[in-house]
């Protein structure tokens, strides 16, 4: 029997909840499952992941087949990370802690990511606002100069 871990579609219209299943490929999205090892919500901000990772580990040592989006998922959770260290010989000890360290350093990538946006939002919104002000003043020099024009006119 073919196994695939892939996302079942849960949830309301237009509110979708995934949960990561291992299910046989030859049954429907929504079908008879094998095994729930997760659960994927792509509405936060960000998107909230929550997979077993043990359980995850075991189905794809013994053959399953992660979907595209799913093997996205695992990779960015260091799931695929750990399995390709278990693979080479390293200990359970040992591979925790390289998954550790490198959740830690992609935390901190994520959160200069974070700064560097914030940063850039702040100097294009600032020189916006002078320039509606230059605009306001403009707009009434004219209007004390059309004001002034009258006057002499009469």
């Amino acid at each position: 029997m073919a196994v695939k871990i892939r996302l079942r579609r849960m949830g309301k219209k237009r509110q979708p909840i995934y949960k990561v299943v291992a299910a046989d490929a030859r049954s429907p999205r929504d079908g008879k499952i094998i095994e729930a090892i997760g659960l994927y919500n792509p509405k936060t901000d960000p998107a909230t992941v929550e997979v077993d990772a043990e359980r995850a580990l075991y189905w794809l040592n013994v053959g399953a087949q992660p979907t595209t989006t799913v093997k996205n998922i695992l990779s960015a959770e260091g799931i695929l990370l750990k399995k390709e260290l278990l693979k080479s010989g390293v200990s359970i000890e040992d591979a925790d802690t390289q998954v550790a360290a490198w959740k830690e350093e992609k935390a901190k990538q994520s959160a200069k990511k974070v700064k560097k946006t914030t940063k850039a939002k702040t100097v294009e919104a600032e020189p916006k606002v002078a320039e509606s002000a230059s605009e306001v003043k403009g707009t009434a020099s004219e209007e004390s100069v059309s004001e002034e024009e009258v006057k002499e006119e009469s």
